[in-house]
């Protein structure tokens, strides 16, 4: 394995490569921080370049855009608490808070850091152990997704706010809202009120433009003061450096380590994605946090947790990918069809055939990380300097990319409306005190969760013991127990403690 490496290395060590794999960087993060410009439209909008390039660089241009673009969400939503991608959406939690405290740049530093450390972790494990990690992923059936999303939906209760009943409710709109479009069991439609454009349910970008981007700007369009103190805040009376102390860096590896490894895992499972990992790890790091206080309110390891992991899917969606022929992800199903462009056939035999180019694309995924940093770095400051515009300017851009961005995903008017109707939707939420962020979790696992249930009992024939005969499957339901037990007593423990005050 070493041998085919080194080999792989010089493949990688070319001009061109390192000029490609930038550019994409670049793209990626742009699109990345701008709410409503997504990674994925950035690959189709790209992809159509790469079919002249040679595959090398191909992949090493499309990869800049997938790394980037996971770091890229959490620039906005730091800066003006609006996630720029769904798996964003746990960094908002702390990283605008922090922010509003006058320390956007530690922030951003604190994203960056995490991110790269879990892009490299995750390039690592995908360079080292793909072909062994594929085989434990291959053993997960229908019945293990189906705990593992239930086990993802407990996540809820993190991040609910003050009540728990509340935060079920928004979870259970979310649920809903996963059901709306074709039944891929039956084959029928529900909830479409025989309109075609909802035929295939609701778009997740869209509805993610809608539940932060629109609600944030309509609850802040009266110029309230939270908002302009994220916005026109001034980082040098603040004295805002972004460096971090020895202690900083202690008390966010440990978060960090363990997020990671949890991205990894997510990653490796088809159809789940870096926005469950980034609510796992966060939810874990909230758990097991020396200063659990602090989670809300700007937690640094909150920051650390939700990045390092989003980051650790991008190395390791590539695992089912090029070992067994399916996309992690939907943007990992773009480059499937890059490889397929370059006469690459995933499966088991992709690295004997070509396994000189394969060992070439994922040594230079450790490299794309490596130069996201370093543009990271070197452009922190100049995103930090958005926290000047003043509200006024900043708002009506806001809304100009969320519109562009709901009208550009499909060319649909339709999917304006439908973004409008979910930004008022969750303004109501939000003066209601509902968090919104349980809408979204419902939303991402819902279906996939419904797919996994009803597979797992039609090949049962309706006999609910094949989830504890499986012993994957009764690992996770296990945990789940154990889980449910702590936010039980986390949540009596919280009554009581209400009542005493």
């Amino acid at each position: 394995m070493i041998t085919n490496i080194i080999d792989g290395f010089f493949e990688f060590f070319k001009l061109s490569s390192f000029i490609y794999m930038n550019l994409g960087l670049l793209a990626g993060v742009i699109f990345g921080c701008i709410p409503g410009l997504t990674v994925m439209l950035c690959l189709v909008l790209f992809l159509p370049f790469t079919y002249n390039l040679e595959a090398i660089d191909s992949f090493m241009f499309l990869l800049g855009i997938y790394c980037a673009g996971s770091y890229g969400g959490s620039i906005s939503a730091i800066l003006i608490n609006t996630p720029g991608t769904p798996h964003a959406a746990a960094t908002m939690l702390d990283g605008s808070p922090l922010a509003k405290r006058g320390l956007a740049k530690k922030a951003l530093n604190i994203a960056l850091e995490a991110s790269t450390f879990g892009g490299i972790f995750s390039a690592l494990v995908l360079l080292f152990l793909a072909p062994q990690v594929a085989k434990v992923a291959l053993k997960f059936g229908a019945s293990e997704i189906f705990i593992l999303c239930v086990f993802g939906l407990s996540i809820i209760a993190g991040v609910s706010g003050d009540s728990l009943a509340k935060g079920i409710i928004s979870g259970c709109i979310g649920l809903f809202l996963s059901t709306v479009g074709m039944d891929i069991i039956s084959g029928t439609f529900r909830f479409t009120l025989n309109n075609y454009n909802l035929y295939a349910g609701f778009d997740l970008v869209i509805v993610l433009i809608g539940l932060f981007a629109l609600s944030e700007t309509i609850s802040n369009s009266n110029g309230s003061k939270d908002f302009k103190a994220s916005t026109t805040l001034s980082l040098e009376k603040v004295k805002d450096t972004g460096r971090l102390t020895k202690l900083e860096y202690k008390r966010m590896f440990p978060h960090a380590l363990r997020s990671s490894i949890i991205g990894v895992i997510v990653g490796i499972i088809p159809g789940t994605g870096a926005s469950m990992a980034s609510f796992f790890s966060y939810d874990r790091a909230r758990k097991t946090s020396k200063h659990p206080e602090e989670f809300g309110n700007g937690s640094i390891d909150g920051i650390a947790a939700a990045e390092s992991a989003n980051n650790a899917v991008t190395g390791a969606t590539l695992i089912p990918l090029l070992t067994l022929g399916i996309p992690g992800d939907a943007a990992v199903a773009i480059l499937l069809g890059t490889l397929m462009a370059n006469g690459l056939t995933p499966g088991p035999n992709l690295f004997q055939e070509h396994g000189l180019t394969l060992y070439a694309i994922m040594v230079g995924l450790v490299f794309i990380n490596i130069f996201m940093y370093i543009q990271g770095k070197y452009l922190t400051g100049f995103f930090a300097k958005v926290t000047k515009i003043p509200s006024e300017i900043l708002i009506p851009i806001i809304v100009v990319f969320c519109f562009a961005g709901s009208y550009s995903i499909k060319s649909s008017m339709f999917d304006l409306y439908i973004s409008i109707a979910f930004g008022i939707i969750a303004y109501i939420l939000i003066k209601l005190k509902f968090s919104t962020i349980p809408v979204l979790l419902g939303l991402v696992l819902g279906a996939l969760t419904e797919s996994n249930l009803r597979r797992t009992l039609i090949i049962s024939q309706g006999s609910l013991s094949v989830f504890f005969k499986r012993p994957i499957s009764l690992v996770f339901i296990i945990a789940l127990v154990i889980t449910i037990g702590f936010i039980v007593k986390e949540n009596i423990a919280r009554n009581k403690k209400n009542q005493n005050n």
